[in-house]
């Protein structure tokens, strides 16, 4: 495995960052969309050089631009994906039966963003808080009665809620823990926040998925970490929590849903779930470094395969336009060096992104009415892991002969 002269430390164990697990090269922030005016600025990027440590086999970023820098203005919402509102009505109501919770019970989201899942705990009447540090997110929760502090999570905020007595039966966390640089800070404050009968839910990218499919693209500077199961629990271990449960689900292209509880807190025994895939990954070869050495191989072979297709489009004449723009799409733009000479422009339901210009590429982001205008041939899906949906609400393309293009894990065209 290729080993390096980086002086860095594993951000959980501080064993040093020795071996790479792919370079995709240097890239701006995912999220920071341009406005006209900036076109012509400098515009900052940022090694994606990505490391897995020796000792723990926790799968990392360097950090190299603070939280603040990234969350303080956000551009994204997550009420924008229906999908996605669908996934957390479900998990309230799964949560609510499953540990009984309601009137009396109190629950935490932390990274709430703009309150698309504290909403239906409200409508159970589920008293609830969220913690979004980006304030024009938070001000959406806001407007929509959800409770909402404006504050970054770590052991300090955690140590003053429960000074105030609002200790939680309920903590949950979806797609956050990958974007926290100090993790130990992190699941600290998790553990001191969580009553003694109390569990946490965080949802993350399973790095076993991520690998197996070939999605390079999730991996950006707003997510510091990519977690296995295994890791996950170590780290969850060195807090004194215990993960007693875990389901696979199918968001964002294969995630996992974890469940802890205090270590004292046997009532909750560990399921059999959480024992089979502690297992698997055994198996599957994660606590061996000669496993994560293939992965910037399959990487660059994506890429030939998504240009190989664009070019040959592009030479016959075909014209080509995107449908979204999430951070995933910017990773993959960027290294492959996909620019408007590809793709004329792309699409995306949030407002706030509508009239400004992809990161890196500018590529310009219209309304998702510009499909209909202008009758692309392809449609590149940039949010894969929402292609149903996509390929739902767009159907009409095919009225002009369409044809969806899926990047990962292999280009795939969809008439």
């Amino acid at each position: 495995m290729n080993q390096t002269n980086n002086s860095s430390k594993c951000r959980f164990c501080g064993h040093p960052l020795r071996f790479t697990f792919v370079d995709l090269g240097k890239s701006p922030l995912c999220q920071s969309v341009l406005g006209p005016g900036e076109l012509n600025q400098m515009e900052p990027f940022y090694p994606l050089h990505v490391f897995v440590c020796g000792n723990c086999f926790l799968v990392q970023l360097e950090e190299y631009v603070s939280p603040e820098d990234i969350f303080t203005e956000y551009a994204y919402f997550s009420s924008y994906a229906d999908t996605w509102l669908k996934h957390a009505k479900e998990y309230t109501r799964l949560m609510i039966e499953r540990f009984n919770l309601g009137r009396e019970s109190f629950v935490v989201e932390v990274a709430s963003n703009d309150g698309y899942l504290l909403q239906y705990f409200v409508e159970e009447k589920v008293p609830v808080l969220g913690i979004e540090p980006a304030k024009n997110v938070a001000k959406v929760a806001v407007e929509r009665g959800v409770p909402t502090l404006t504050e970054f999570f770590g052991l300090g905020l955690a140590r003053h809620l429960r000074s105030k007595g609002s200790m939680a039966d309920l903590i949950t966390g979806n797609n956050v823990l990958a974007q926290v640089p100090d993790i130990n800070d992190f699941v600290a404050g998790l553990k001191t926040l969580l009553k003694p009968g109390g569990v946490i839910t965080i949802e993350f990218p399973h790095l076993m998925r991520l690998m197996e499919e070939n999605q390079f693209d999730t991996i950006y500077h707003e997510h510091f970490s990519y977690f296995s199961f295994i890791s996950t629990e170590k780290i969850f271990s060195a807090h004194g929590l215990t993960l007693f449960d875990v389901e696979e689900l199918p968001s964002h292209g294969g995630s996992l849903r974890i469940y802890a509880r205090h270590v004292e807190n046997d009532s909750l025994l560990v399921s059999e779930r959480a024992r089979e895939l502690h297992a698997r990954e055994i198996s599957a070869g994660f606590m061996n470094l000669e496993t994560y050495a293939a992965f910037g191989e399959q990487v660059k072979e994506t890429k030939r395969k998504l240009l190989d297709f664009l070019i040959e489009a592009r030479r016959a004449g075909k014209t080509i336009a995107g449908y979204g723009a999430p951070g995933k799409g910017n990773t993959l733009l960027n290294y492959c060096g996909i620019r408007t000479d590809f793709l004329e422009y792309t699409v995306d339901r949030n407002p706030y992104k509508q009239g400004k210009f992809l990161p890196g590429t500018h590529i310009p982001i219209y309304p998702v009415e510009k499909i209909r205008e202008t009758k692309p041939v392809y449609v590149l899906i940039l949010p894969w892991n929402l292609k149903d949906e996509i390929m739902s609400q767009m159907a009409y393309i095919r009225e002009w002969g369409g044809k969806f293009v899926i990047p990962i894990p292999e280009v795939e065209v969809v008439g």
